[in-house]
């Protein structure tokens, strides 16, 4: 069972971020979970979303005390999530805003500059699929080709113009 939060500000695209996980997962046959949160600014305002996969069924959607992973795009959120990660867990910060110090010595902490590259890719919307590859890379769960397949199946036809950049930023997330 792997446990993952998804946080950031409103319009960063972490809702998103974390139904194309809980996509992915579906499309390799696992039993997932995914809830939203966010307040009522939405834009700008707190988001936040848990993720559970399990190849069992999930007896609770809740994600309180023990995430393996934190996907923190901005500051607010490692404040607000650091403490829910268990020993030995992972905290995927995007590098490019968040700069408060993460003081625990019982999870791995991984960069990814994800605004900035984002920035770099023409469009600062993709840099919820650059935090997506440097999830990838974390947890080892499921390949580049999982997420194009689910990206295909979200877009479809009518906004496929859209998956190259998208999958542009996720290849630059897992470097």
């Amino acid at each position: 069972m792997e446990k993952i939060i998804f946080s950031g500000f409103g319009g960063q695209g972490v809702l998103t971020l974390g139904q194309i996980v809980a996509s992915i997962a579906l499309n390799k046959g696992l039993n997932t979970t995914w809830i939203p949160s966010y307040g009522a600014e939405m834009r700008g305002g707190t988001a936040n979303c848990s993720v559970i996969i399990s190849e069992k069924v999930i007896g609770s959607p809740i994600v309180s005390r023990d995430a393996d992973i934190l996907v923190a795009m901005n500051n607010p959120s490692v404040d607000k999530f650091i403490n829910t990660v268990r020993s030995g867990g992972t905290v995927i910060i995007n590098s490019s805003i968040v700069d408060v110090e993460i003081t625990r010595t019982d999870v791995t902490v991984i960069k990814v500059d994800a605004t900035n590259i984002s920035v770099e890719l023409g469009n600062p919307k993709v840099q919820n699929m650059v935090m997506l590859g440097g999830y990838l890379k974390a947890s080892g769960k499921f390949s580049v080709e999982d997420a194009e397949q689910c990206l295909n199946q979200k877009f479809g036809a009518k906004n496929a113009k859209l998956i190259p950049l998208n999958m542009e930023a996720i290849k630059k997330g897992l470097a």
